[in-house]
């Protein structure tokens, strides 16, 4: 399968400056894959380490930082002759050694001309005490779920990618149906690269919810293995509230649909390690419509969705036939999913924002900032696209100009762009 934050592995490589790789995103998104194919494709040798677990890596790391011993060490544990430039050294699961994590910065000041990269999952890459993470030490990427357009890709539907990558809009609205069709299939089988290889390769769908519950059983493992043991059982209240909280019309996280008197205080904490964890996004209410968005954010208001689509409808448990079948039996689970998978296409580039006036008579969907411009989003779910709070936005500032993302084909207006849902990247 193609990624194409590949590109970026390829700059890194040949960046001037070159630090060590930490490749970073939550669980099962595909930073092992990525970092065994970015060897096979860009190097000579590779010299693969998993630290998951390995008592050997450990002690290599544990005694001192002398570079050029753990080179050698590292050479001897892969089996891989290990030469400046062409080897490709990865260090898989890294978080299991934080000693490791900390002697990345001596790489960076003493052996810049070997190429190292690790990858770790944000569960546990800064979770240490006691270790030093290396801060403008280390380039940073950060991996998410696969893309609708690398969707795509994976199906063999290459002339549906260029045509999004063209923006060719004429032959996008020819081959709208088409578009919508794949559109739903990937609603269900969302991201996570091992659920998309199972589409490709058998299309079952029964197989793909499987692998996506394996995944939610993960992480839920995973919540007892890092978290605080303290903070566990709210991690579970809030990462199981998800989906239920985005189905509501107004889709504001509230503390009190965790249990009846919940606060803030009781469950910040919770939400932070989530979001931290790289299995959250969350999206701050902004106060204004001004530029930058960021100073006028509004730090007790957000809405909060998860890593991948797919994972929300394995969570909610929705049946295929909901969600790859034009209907309206969980119209309200739409508005939810759909505004789920805008966000996952557009938090890879943008931060991400949303605008709800204090009264609640006026609430847009998505805010975001891009070559100096306040761009209001709003997302339908089908083809019916009366927004009166859009309208209303619009009216009143006329020197913005809006997207509508939904199932309708693509048109300018004066005011505003409607976008099919299907290019959204």
């Amino acid at each position: 399968m193609e990624r194409l934050v590949f590109q970026k592995l390829v700059e890194w490589k040949n960046r001037q400056g070159r630090k060590p790789l930490v490749l970073n995103g939550g669980r099962q998104v595909g930073k092992t894959w990525l970092l065994r194919e970015f060897a096979r494709k860009e190097y000579k040798k590779e010299a693969y380490i998993m630290c998951r677990r390995n008592e050997f890596v450990k002690q290599i790391f544990v005694s001192d930082f002398n570079t050029e011993r753990i080179l050698r060490q590292l050479s001897a544990l892969s089996g891989t002759d290990i030469t400046p430039n062409d080897t490709l050294i990865i260090l898989d699961e890294i978080q299991d050694v934080p000693e490791a994590i900390e002697a990345l910065k001596f790489f960076q000041e003493d052996l810049p001309s070997y190429h190292i990269a690790v990858a770790g999952s944000l569960l546990g890459l800064s979770l240490h005490n006691n270790i030093s993470y290396p801060v403008g030490k280390v380039n940073e990427i950060h991996i998410y779920p696969m893309t609708f357009k690398e969707f795509l890709l994976a199906l063999g539907e290459v002339e549906c990618y260029k045509i999004i990558e063209s923006h060719d809009t004429i032959s996008s609205n020819i081959l709208h149906d088409k578009y919508v069709d794949l559109l739903r299939q990937y609603y269900y089988v969302g991201g996570m690269p091992e659920a998309v290889l199972e589409y490709v390769t058998t299309k079952s769908l029964k197989n793909v919810r499987e692998i996506q519950m394996g995944i939610l059983n993960g992480y839920d493992k995973d919540f007892s293995k890092h978290a605080p043991v303290e903070q566990v059982p709210r991690i579970r209240m809030v990462w199981k509230s998800i989906p239920s909280q985005l189905t509501k019309e107004n889709k504001k996280f509230i503390y009190g649909a965790l249990r009846k008197g919940a606060r803030a205080n009781d469950f910040e904490m919770a939400i932070q390690w989530l979001v931290d964890s790289g299995l959250v996004y969350k999206v701050p209410n902004c106060n204004k419509l001004s530029l930058p968005l960021a100073i006028y954010e509004d730090l007790s208001s957000f809405k909060l969705f998860l890593l991948d689509v797919g994972l929300m409808g394995a969570m909610a448990n929705v049946d295929a036939s909901q969600i790859l079948i034009n209907n309206s039996i969980f119209s309200e689970y739409k508005g939810g999913m759909t505004e789920q998978y805008v966000l996952q296409q557009l938090i890879l580039n943008h931060s991400m924002y949303y605008y709800k006036t204090n009264d609640s008579r006026l609430e847009i969907d998505f805010l975001m900032q891009k070559d100096g411009c306040l761009i209001p989003i709003e997302v339908k779910a089908e083809g019916n696209v009366r927004a009166n709070s859009l309208s209303a936005l619009l009216k009143q500032n006329p020197e913005l100009h809006a997207i509508r993302y939904s199932m309708l084909q693509y048109k300018e207006q004066s005011q505003l762009t409607n976008v099919p849902l299907y290019l959204v990247e």
